[in-house]
Formats: structure tokens, C-alpha cells, sequence
């Protein structure tokens, strides 16, 4: 069973930091993707973003580029978003997801599971 545990997200004043970490387990699958997407209140689901198992591509949305750095550590299953200049518009859920079937690792309806949450709040 595929199972995502996010921990990381708090209260942090604007132009501060924070650091997602995303522990997975149960994956049989050859080649996937981990990723984060958020979701703001009243706002749909946004793919922040995300990293290949198979090469360790990854990839950004525009909003978060320079600011935000994602990897991985295969020896402890994890996958890390190191999250800098933080504005209060990055206030959100913050989702760990897998991508196993999709292609697109930046698009929410893309991925095939999903962790619990976990809530990041930037004040201004």
C-alpha cells in the first residue's frame, strides 16, 4: 500500500523559510513522480512542484521558481521542499502526491495518490 506522510508546514512571517518533507512507502513501481501541490482557500489545487524517481528531473511552477527547491533522499525514502522568500500568497494546504500512470507531474488530476496535508501559513 502506497502510503505519503507530509510534516514540515507552520506559521512563518513573510520572507522566512520552511522545509516539507514527504516520507513514502509501499511504491513497486519502476519509474514515478513525487510532487507537492497546494490549494488555498476558495482556489483550486495548484502543482507546485515535483521530481522524478527514474532521473531526478525536476520541475517548477512559475510562481515558486528561485524560491523554491525540491529533492529527494532514496536511502530514507523522502522527498524534501525547501521553500525560501515565502509571501503570504504561498498560504495553503501543502499535499505530497504520487504520479505513477500521468505524465504531467504539475498537474493536480495527474496523480495517483495523495498524503493528508499539511498547512503552511505566511503572514504578512
Amino acid at each position: 500500500e502506497v502510503q505519503l506522510v507530509e510534516s514540515g508546514g507552520g506559521l512563518v512571517q513573510a520572507g522566512g523559510s520552511l522545509r516539507l518533507s514527504c516520507a513514502a512507502s509501499g511504491f513497486t513501481f519502476d519509474d514515478y513522480a513525487i510532487g507537492f501541490v497546494r490549494q488555498a482557500p476558495g482556489k483550486e489545487r495548484e502543482g507546485v512542484s515535483c521530481i522524478s524517481s527514474s532521473d531526478g528531473s525536476t520541475y517548477y511552477a512559475d510562481s515558486v521558481k528561485g524560491r523554491f527547491t525540491i529533492s529527494s533522499d532514496n536511502a530514507k525514502n523522502t522527498v524534501y521542499l525547501q521553500m525560501n522568500s515565502l509571501k503570504p500568497e504561498d498560504t495553503a494546504v501543502y499535499y505530497c502526491a504520487a504520479l505513477v500512470y500521468g505524465t504531467s507531474c504539475l498537474l493536480p488530476s495527474e496523480y495517483d495518490y495523495w498524503g493528508q496535508g499539511t498547512q503552511v501559513t505566511v503572514s504578512s
